[in-house]
């Protein structure tokens, strides 16, 4: 362990407390500063889109309840000064540090204009504020992405009784993240449950009259709406970071051990880190899920630990899972990069069924549903370097 005498994390989200558990559970004994913009312990996200909006608040991750007294709540960092080894907070006041974890996560995208009655769901206020609309009965609610976050709350809604519009800008909901055969069971998966899914259209604006009325689309439609939740993916929070010294690029980019280029005492975690995956030749990913932030918190606290010369590559491989309407939908890897997929379990007919995805045949991801066990044969061999043949 190299000579640190004070450490700042910043973001008090999931990379962030698992960064400042990783120094405890290592014997680190100097002053650690949490900087965290929102008051609430450190809380899971999942649930906010599915449990919390059918009344379940019991959301606070474990272990939050250890953080300390160096725990600033509802404060923002608003520049940093690498050179200086300083943060500045939104309240004026500065930090100073002899190493940095920053893990800010990532915020909604969201349209230029957004009238009341148009939610993003990224916070807890934000699923507290959506739960209470949905329970006066909305009678045209529209969801904006077809992603996990627009997927989970269509299926919320629908399980909730109430009538739903999904709408998507690929043919297929989750076609980049699921290939075109996991795509396409999934659209006939939310037709199966009453889900309206219009694709293949972007929505470019909302009509409103205070509140919003239509969603407007970019083939000359407008679908009514008493309530809409855009969840058109987020955007990494860098914008603290402009001038800073690091380098910034979809995230903050950083070598394969976590560390900010070019910065010794800065590493990055979760959402906002941008990195070159060994597993895929060097190619630089962000990934925005539960487990990789989980995963990465520890690993970037560790490696700023040991020092540049000491650390270890992340390489674990990016893997998520969501519910929509019973269903498991798990993947690992990156299928998206993939110039040929498979078929090696069960069958799309049947809803369950795992795919294998490769490049050049190489494996780079697996897609399964319902197949848990078959995830896990072909995660494995996407790990070890295998081909499809060696899954026959």
């Amino acid at each position: 362990m190299r000579e640190l005498n004070t450490i700042a994390v910043v973001g008090a989200s999931l990379a962030g407390l698992r960064a400042v558990q990783a120094l405890h559970r290592e014997g680190f004994t100097g002053a650690v500063t949490l900087i965290g913009g929102e008051r609430h312990l450190p809380y899971n996200r999942p649930p906010l889109s599915k449990s919390m909006l059918r009344g379940d608040d019991e959301i606070t991750l474990p272990g939050a309840e250890e953080l300390g007294e160096h725990w600033l709540k509802g404060r923002h960092a608003v520049s940093l000064d690498a050179g200086d080894k300083r943060l500045t907070l939104d309240d004026g006041s500065e930090v100073r540090y002899d190493g940095l974890v920053i893990a800010t996560g990532a915020r909604p995208r969201r349209l230029a204009d957004h009238p009341r009655g148009v939610h993003t769901l990224r916070t807890v206020e934000d699923s507290l504020a959506l739960r209470a609309e949905l329970a006066a009965g909305p009678a045209r609610v529209v969801v904006i992405g077809g992603g996990f976050i627009g997927g989970e709350v269509a299926s919320t809604v629908r399980a909730l009784g109430l009538p739903v519009t999904l709408v998507d800008s690929s043919p297929y909901p989750m076609l980049g993240a699921l290939g075109e055969d996991a795509s396409r069971w999934l659209a006939g998966h939310h037709r199966d449950h009453g889900v309206d899914l219009v694709g293949g259209v972007r929505v470019t604006g909302f009509e409103s009259d205070g509140r919003v009325t239509g969603v407007r689309l970019d083939d000359g439609r407008t679908l009514p709406a008493d309530l809409v939740i855009a969840g058109m993916g987020v955007e990494p929070n860098t914008g603290w970071l402009e001038g800073s010294g690091l380098e910034l690029g979809d995230g903050v980019l950083c070598d394969e051990n976590l560390f900010a280029v070019g910065a010794a005492d800065v590493v990055a975690a979760g959402d906002v880190a941008r990195w070159p995956h060994s597993l895929y030749g060097g190619a630089l990913v962000r990934v925005e899920h539960w487990s990789n932030a989980n995963d990465q918190g520890t690993a970037a606290a560790l490696n700023l630990l040991a020092g540049p010369a000491n650390a270890k590559p992340f390489d674990d491989l990016p893997s998520f899972a969501t519910h929509v309407h019973g269903a498991r939908v798990q993947t690992a890897g990156l299928p998206h990069l993939a110039d040929e997929s498979r078929l090696v379990a069960g069958s799309p007919d049947e809803g369950r069924f795992a795919l294998a995805f490769a490049k050049d045949g190489v494996l780079v991801g697996a897609v399964a549903v319902n197949s848990p066990k078959d995830l896990i044969r072909v995660k494995r061999a996407v790990a070890a370097g295998g081909s499809l043949e060696s899954l026959v």
